[in-house]
This record gives C-alpha cells, structure tokens and sequence, in this order.
C-alpha cells in the first residue's frame, strides 16, 4: 500500500492488485490534470508529449475483422502525426504491428514547413507485434514491461496525455499505468453512449428523435415493442432493430412490417414475430444466432426506420474542452453502404447548407447536457433528416458516439493542414485566408484488383498522376489505412478542394486512377529470355 497527504487515502500500489473503485479513485485523480496539461498546449516547452493508443476496445457486431484490418484502422489515426509540427512535440505512436517505413515518410512528407527528418526524431514508433484480431489496448495490458518502456518515453508526465480513439476501461487502465491523463470521454459514461442511453438523453433535452423502444433484450422484447409501435403509428412500415453498442451501422437490421395485420388483430403479434425471424443483418458475416446472443447479452432497441423520396444521415462533431466548454467542430454528410443502406462508408463535408444550422441547434443541446455529465474530447451526434412535401426539412437524432468516429480523421486531418475552421454560421469550412475548403472521404475504396498493389504502388501512382496534398493550394488528396491494401484490396482517402464539385471530381478522379493502375499492374509481360 501507498499513501500520499496531497492525493488522498492508501492505494495498491500495482495495477492488479487495484480494485475498480480504486482505479477510479487515481483515474480522476489524473484527470484533474488535464486541464493543466491542455492549458501548456502549443506553448512550445521542450518537455512537451503526447502518447497516441489508437485502439478499437469497441465490440463489433461482425467478427470479419482480421489483424490486417485491425492494423490499418490503428493506422487510420496516423493524421495525429501533423501535429509534430509543432517544433518541441514528441509523441509517442502505439501499434499492434510494425508500420511500413515509407507509410510514415508518407505521412511526414505532408507536414506544413517542417524539415521531416527532424519530425521523425522526435516520432517513437512502438509495436507490440501482436498481429491477432484484438484490441491494442488488449494486447498493451498484457505486457507491463512494454507499457514501462513507453512510459520512460514520456519526458515529463505533467506535460503530456494519452490520446485514445475510444475510451473503455482498458483505456483507462492504460492511462494509470503510464500515469498520465487521458483526453476523452469517462468510461463511465459509456452508458449515455449506447443506442438505449442516447435515447432516454434525446428525450431530456427535448431534440426529435425516432419512435422506438429501448432496455430491450430479447425477441420477445422486440415483438411487444413494434406492436405498440404499431398502434401508435400503424402506416409505419418498417423498423430497426440496434445492438447498444453497435458500431458504424454493423449492429444494425432492418424488419419489414408491410402487409401485416392491423394493429390490435388477434394474429398481429405472431406475424411480427414471424418477421423478427427474418430480419435483414447489416452484417453480411454475423449469424443470425449469433446477433440474438449479442442482443441478449448487451441490449438494445427497436426504432421506426424514417423513410422519405429525400433522406439524408448528416452528423455533427463537437467537443468539450477540459474547462467544460462545449465546441462545434463540424457538420458532415455521411456516405451509407451496406445490406440496407446503414453502414458508414465515408463522408463529405461540410453538410449541406440547408438542414446544418438546424442540427447543429439540437446537437449543441445534447452536447451541454454530456458536459455537465463531465463528458471530455470529441464526441458526435447522428441525425437522419428527410425533406416533406413543402421542402423543408425535418431532423431525427439517432445516435450518440462518445469517442472519435469514421468522421474524425478527413476533418482533422483537414484542418491540421490548413489551420482552418469551421463556422456554424455560414455552415462553411474557411482558412485564415478566408478560402473554402470542401472534401469527400471514404474508408472503403475496396476492390479484388487493388490487392495486387503494395504501399509503395500507392506512392509511385501518387506522384505520377499527381495525387499528393498541394501545400501551396491546399487542395489534393490525403491516403489512409494503406497497411490492408495487398491483403484486402481495400484503401481509404480524403479529397479536399475549394469548392464541392472540385473536392468531388478530385475524390472520383483519384479512385478511378488508382483502380485503373492496379489493372494495370496485373497485366502479364512477356518472359525474359
């Protein structure tokens, strides 16, 4: 046991002997200096770090995802290496496996009047070389020896943080081992998260939200839910059922009510029962036992799927500061994919003009409410909004995500670039010069003949066709998650430019070269003789 009159009572002194409360004990105690800690930001001391756990703790509905896969969504995060910009940084980047030398030069090489090589020697790469399809912070607990290394790496603890992508109590655990804060959301907050919790926080603040039900846990429950759906809406044609914790859409699964008996009829809820058996998984990979045994397990909700000839999935991105100070950030449409259309494929940004400023009104609602739950870092709310006969257009809040999502790198990675912002305003996007800058971005360019590329494919077709990042212009194109290219024929980008059209044709103009050379590239040439 230890003890220290200026922190409080005796705690273990090892991880492991800690018992949950005392680890929330010396977790907010480290919390509380975080707002020092951001306070000394962009000061430029020499003793400056930042330690960088791009871990997906996140269960996912489908279990597809390989150690490939799981490496390049840590790689997603690399846009975090602009900030070696800052001339006395260091920063501390954690992966599951060893990154491609030329991926990290590619990355530096983008850094705005910075000499690479001297961004690199203030760069720490650690692997755990751990390939397995797990989560980093997973595989980092395991090892406490590799966690003290990365802790010597941090030259003064009280000018640092842990930079997670999403906070759970792995996350957590990590931030006392290294004895630093960690700028994200409480995991105990998590709850407000979850498809139930969000709902039940729509309903406080007052923002519009689907007809649903939530705290469900069974067929069982779902059935009586769409039945007293039905009573209260009976032209309600189809509904969703959401895993609590499901992610980018993959928990999700469309139940298709047309034809079904009038509500109240004898056999209604049989029918509906009948429907449930059959409902359409977004996950194309995930059982149909194996989502009832996750539904279970976790819980989740059933809600009325909005329809419309128009329909749109904008989202907004905002933040709260360590003073409790709530920021919007941004607005996005979201790009959707999948078996029904619910799947996160990418985005453009900024949202159109004309439902922005109506969403972000209710998001910043929502964001003052987790504020004063002390909810801290970047946090995002999903709308669905759909146009009506008169042209105007009504919102629906579906989902709130406490960490940094699928839209959190195209926009940063915008922004550390240029040093622009966004103004709710104008619902624009604007430099210091006052230029506008627009961009569409996606996770998933994927196709079969890609995977006959490597990274260093990518890299020569790049400067070829001139598919780089103009400084001077701040317009071009941005790669990521280039580690799963050659095994899953599957690359994401970011294409910025000053206007919509142009950041759209230089998105399409990028895609269709890439897939174009890769085509190429498996052509055979004739044997040496």
């Amino acid at each position: 046991m230890t003890s220290d009159l200026r922190t409080g009572p005796a705690v273990p002194s090892i991880l492991s002997a800690l018992s949950a409360e005392d680890r929330y004990q010396l977790f907010d105690r480290l919390q509380a200096r975080m707002a020092d800690v951001w306070d000394t930001l962009l000061l430029n001391y020499d003793d400056e770090s930042v330690v960088v756990i791009p871990s997906l703790s996140l269960d996912r509905a489908s279990t597809a995802g390989t150690g490939t896969m799981m490496q390049a969504y840590e790689e997603r995060f690399l846009f975090m290496l602009v900030l070696l910009r800052q001339p006395n940084l260091r920063m501390v980047y954690v992966t599951s496996m060893p990154i491609a030398p030329e991926i990290i030069e590619y990355y530096l090489g983008l850094l705005p009047g910075v000499i690479p090589s001297h961004a690199r020697a203030r760069l720490s790469l650690v692997a755990v070389n751990d390939g397995t399809p797990r989560s980093l912070s997973e595989k980092l607990l395991e090892r406490p020896r590799l966690l003290r290394r990365i802790a010597a790496m941090i030259p003064n603890r009280a000018r640092s943080h842990l930079m997670p992508y999403n906070t759970t109590d792995l996350e957590r655990d990590i931030a006392l081992s290294l004895g630093i804060p960690m700028y994200g959301a409480d995991p105990r907050l998590a709850e407000l998260g979850t498809k139930s919790g969000c709902r039940r926080l729509f309903a406080e603040v007052g923002v519009p939200y689907p007809l649903g039900a939530e705290n469900l846990h069974s067929l069982d429950d779902i059935a009586d839910a769409v039945v007293a759906m039905r009573a209260e809406r009976p032209s309600m044609d189809s509904a969703i059922v959401k895993l609590n914790d499901g992610v980018s859409g993959e928990g999700n699964a469309v139940v298709r009510l047309g034809g079904l008996p009038a509500p109240g009829a004898a056999d209604e809820r049989a029918e509906v029962m009948n429907r449930l058996q059959v409902m359409e998984l977004e996950s194309r990979t995930t059982p149909f036992e194996v989502y009832l045994a996750k539904f279970a397990e976790g819980g989740g909700i059933v809600e009325e799927r909005i329809v419309g000839e128009e329909l749109r999935s904008p989202s907004v991105q905002l933040r709260v500061l360590p003073t409790g100070t709530v920021e919007l950030l941004s607005t996005h449409d979201q790009l959707l994919g999948g078996a029904s259309g619910q799947s996160y494929l990418g985005c453009v940004f900024p949202a159109a003009a004309e439902y922005a400023r109506l969403i972000t009104v209710h998001a910043e609602k929502i964001g003052q409410r987790v504020a004063r739950e002390g909810a801290l870092g970047r946090f995002a709310v999903d709308f669905v909004v759909v146009r009506g006969a008169g042209g105007d257009w009504t919102p629906y809040a579906i989902e709130l995500n406490l960490r940094k999502g699928g839209t959190t790198h195209p926009f940063l990675t915008l922004q550390f670039l240029t040093d622009g912002r966004y103004d709710p305003v104008t619902a624009l996007f604007l430099t210091p010069a006052g230029h506008e800058k627009h961009l569409v971005a996606t996770d998933h360019l994927e196709a079969e003949v890609l995977k006959g590329l490597v990274p260093s494919d990518l890299f020569d077709i790049v400067a070829r066709h001139g598919l780089h990042f103009d400084q001077s212009r701040q317009v071009g194109v941005v790669f990521h998650m280039m580690s799963c290219l050659t095994e899953r024929g599957r690359v994401g980008l970011t294409a910025v430019g000053d206007t919509p059209d142009e950041a759209d044709r230089r998105y399409r103009d990028a895609s269709r070269i890439l897939l174009e050379e890769a085509q190429l590239a498996l052509g055979e040439r004739p044997l040496p003789v």
